[in-house]
């Protein structure tokens, strides 16, 4: 990551840290949809970067450009950084939860075969996107979401959400390879 980025993000956080209660008044304004924004970065077009913090994710358009989507994130333990890149793509993707999820919510152990894509109460939504790190499936993703109102906040279980008319969007911009920086 370059210095200026860095010093960007950190001073991001900082001022959120540092006003609290704006931070999660800002979080409970509605969100309008996705929108070009000034972006100052270094990474090629096509980049996807995740700012957990700010609950958005920057689809690189240039040095200087990106669609910003809102997204909601991981809860309090669940979340993760790093890079990563696309290494699948599903369209109505079937969600099959994660043991330690059936773990932790034994009602989910009918969908241990796996749920089936385009049911409304399908967790992954219209699409998915699959983040691999060093050629293996992290099993974290970025897809859509049946519950908009979740986003801006940090309701999932480590996965990136945004509105399903938006990751149809994405799905349709990237390709297998595309990097993905998750802060």
């Amino acid at each position: 990551m370059h210095r200026r980025l860095f010093l960007s993000i950190m001073a991001a956080g900082l001022a959120v840290a540092m006003l609290p209660g704006m931070a999660a008044a800002q979080n409970r304004l509605p969100y309008r949809g996705a929108e070009t924004v000034y972006f100052e970065n270094y990474e090629q077009p096509g980049t996807i970067i995740i700012d957990t913090s700010k609950r958005a994710l920057f689809y690189i358009l240039s040095d200087s450009e990106a669609i910003r989507y809102g997204i909601a994130v991981g809860k309090e333990g669940f979340s993760w950084a790093g890079i990563a890149e696309i290494g699948r793509k599903i369209e109505w993707p079937r969600w099959t939860p994660p043991a330690s999820m059936i773990r932790r919510r034994p009602e989910l152990a009918k969908f241990a075969g796996g749920m089936p894509g385009g049911r409304p109460d399908n967790p992954l939504g219209a699409r998915a996107l699959y983040l691999f790190a060093n050629g293996s499936d992290t099993l974290f993703r970025i897809h859509g979401t049946n519950e908009p109102q979740s986003i801006g906040t940090a309701a999932s279980s480590g996965c990136i959400r945004m509105l399903n008319e938006e990751v149809v969007e994405l799905y349709d911009r990237v390709e297998i390879g595309t990097k993905v920086i998750v802060l």
